[in-house]
């Protein structure tokens, strides 16, 4: 394993140029005013947290036309829908992308509104490409629009993943940064992959129907040169051609986006294949700060605990629960598998019921699934009793809702969170309020369901330092 230096990788190149949000704010105004309309984002985010790195944008986890009209209707520039599509085979992940896409250029008819899709995905490079923005794309083709070039900017600054040289990268300033082909994530068991080239990424995943020689590929010192550049690159793109760009810092983000906004301006469309960071980037958004205790409100029927939910079981997660119960002593109740698996289901599911509505009324009630996963003989046994697993523990999480109004709710686990939020809560529309901490770890305000009001936190299972759990229940207590 070959770790590098962020010193080391970034001398060749020009310094960071300092580009402000508003600056990318005036650019749209300034090409607004010569008639180019930038279009509305629609964000089909295939893991729940990738709304982590924006505030105040309408967020759904249902996708009918009337849901996509309600978020047209709050009239901000980019709206985000929930797939959850990392977690589906690629026939559903396909069909999910096309229904979005339809239901979205129906809404947007209505409304007189131009569309561009965000195929949000993960920064270390898992995920259905080059499925989703061809589903995409061909959708576009079916409403007369021609899609140039998917750009690929899978960059996270903030979780230390970065694009150098058309490399990308995991890691961190102190332990230095390995190219993510070597890194766990390469190593998924459904998207695995070899290359950390991201040109040679492409042709890996298009199975060699993309070469790496027809990537179009923009390096660091062209972002740092600033709009024109970039926007001469991009305009040479066309037939949908793969494009990927350098990026380390925020400042890079907005100077794509200068140059993506002037290329759009003259008639260019892509599709956007990024990481959390890229839309707060692209539409001029500030950073937001973390929310503080006087930004939080509390239902008026809410009771004096809060529900903390956990169903992922990476060793993040587990130590920053561990941290949680050693200093702030919550009630704790744990999902046991076997009574799940067992015959006695239905009637163990009622008692916990009771027992967690009970003890919010004296406090915060941890309610998290056995740490020992459980396996079954084979993978699509263990996938079945997952799904059991997260099935009952979003069920029970539902009882309780519809008997208790808790002060809040955490949802620990990408798919956990996706869950809690469609199933548990039974919210189809909400509002993404901020983040918890430093661009990790988003708030949501449900707009319906028996949650509405309620402060729903949005915690990714891999994110945050040993304390961040025990830091965001304090907040929120």
């Amino acid at each position: 394993m070959s770790y590098r230096s962020g010193t080391e990788l970034l001398a060749p190149f020009l310094g960071d140029v300092p580009t402000t949000a508003a600056a990318v704010r005036e650019t749209i105004a300034i090409a607004e005013s010569k008639g180019h309309h930038d279009p509305i984002l629609v964000v089909l985010d295939d893991d729940p947290t990738g709304t982590q790195s924006v505030a105040d944008l309408p967020v759904l986890t249902r996708w009918r036309e009337e849901d996509l009209a309600w978020a047209l209707e709050q009239k901000t520039p980019a709206i985000y829908v929930m797939t959850n599509s990392r977690s589906l085979s690629p026939a559903d992940a396909q069909a999910i992308n096309n229904e979005v896409a339809t239901a979205a250029y129906a809404a947007a008819q209505k409304y007189g509104v131009e569309l561009s899709f965000v195929s949000r995905s993960d920064s270390t490079l898992r995920g259905h490409f080059p499925l989703e923005p061809d589903t995409l794309a061909d959708a576009a083709r079916l409403h007369d629009v021609d899609i140039d070039g998917y750009l690929l900017v899978p960059a996270f600054g903030d979780a230390g993943r970065i694009t150098v040289a058309g490399v990308h990268y995991a890691g961190n300033d102190t332990d230095g940064y390995l190219p993510v082909g070597q890194s766990e994530f390469a190593q998924d068991a459904t998207f695995g992959y070899h290359n950390s080239e991201l040109a040679k990424w492409v042709e890996e995943k298009t199975e060699g129907r993309v070469t790496a020689d027809e990537v179009l590929v923009i390096d660091l010192n062209t972002i740092r040169s600033g709009a024109d550049a970039i926007a001469e690159k991009l305009l040479s793109a066309t037939h949908r051609q793969p494009i990927v760009s350098d990026i380390v810092t925020e400042d890079d983000l907005r100077l794509l986006s200068l140059g993506v906004i002037q290329a759009e301006a003259q008639g260019k469309r892509f599709i956007y294949r990024v990481g959390p960071p890229f839309v707060r980037a692209r539409i001029g958004q500030d950073v937001p700060k973390p929310l503080n205790k006087e930004d939080l409100h509390t239902p008026d029927n809410a009771v004096a605990g809060g529900l903390i939910v956990v169903g992922s079981h990476v060793p993040t997660t587990t130590r920053q629960l561990n941290h949680l119960l050693e200093n702030t002593k919550p009630y704790v109740v744990e999902l046991d598998v076997a009574e799940v698996l067992g015959n006695r289901r239905e009637e163990y599911l009622t008692g916990l019921v009771t027992l967690i509505a009970n003890q919010l009324s004296n406090g915060n009630v941890v309610f998290h699934t056995s740490r020992q996963l459980v396996k079954g003989k084979d993978g699509e046994e263990s996938l079945a009793i997952a799904r059991k697993v997260s099935a009952a523990l979003v069920a029970v999480v539902n009882q309780v809702i519809h008997q208790v109004t808790p002060r809040f709710v955490i949802a620990k686990g990408g798919i956990t969170s996706s869950d809690v939020a469609s199933k548990g809560l039974e919210m189809t529309r909400a509002m993404v309020v901020g983040p918890m901490q430093e661009g990790i770890i988003s708030l949501w305000a449900s707009a319906d369901g028996p949650a509405t009001g309620v402060a729903y936190i949005v915690f990714a299972g891999n994110v945050g330092t040993d304390t961040s759990l025990a830091e965001v229940v304090e907040k929120l207590s």
